[in-house]
């Protein structure tokens, strides 16, 4: 059997229309995976970058974070304060007695100018 460009074909136009109906519905369900795949594909990459934005702080997360180095720096600072006013503790104190010390001091020479005076 020889082949050439005018070698004739002789087919039912059933199975021609046959194989075309085929090849269509190939080539559609083709397209249709893909198209499948692509939506897919899609879908992943909008989860994905759903669960970045989800890890990311929101305003009220850093407006807590905010809150509480506000607090933090205030105990701090109230800490300071406390260890200030303790070692006023002791000067008080220490002056307390020096102010009794010398009121007993001044007692005494009152006492002893009116002894002078009475005599």
């Amino acid at each position: 059997m020889k082949l050439s460009d005018n070698t004739g074909i002789s087919m039912p136009l059933r199975n021609l229309i046959s194989i075309l109906g085929a090849t269509a519905l190939g080539v559609w369900a083709y397209f249709g995976v893909i198209e499948r795949l692509n939506n897919i594909e899609t879908r992943a990459t909008l989860f994905e970058a759903d669960l970045l934005k989800a890890a990311d702080q929101k305003p009220i997360d850093q407006e807590q974070y905010m809150l509480l180095e506000f607090t933090s720096k205030q105990l701090e600072t109230i800490q300071n304060e406390m260890e200030s006013m303790m070692n006023n503790r002791v000067n008080i104190d220490f002056l307390k007695d020096q102010v009794s010390k010398l009121q007993k001091d001044v007692e005494q020479l009152k006492d002893k100018v009116r002894q002078n005076g009475s005599n």
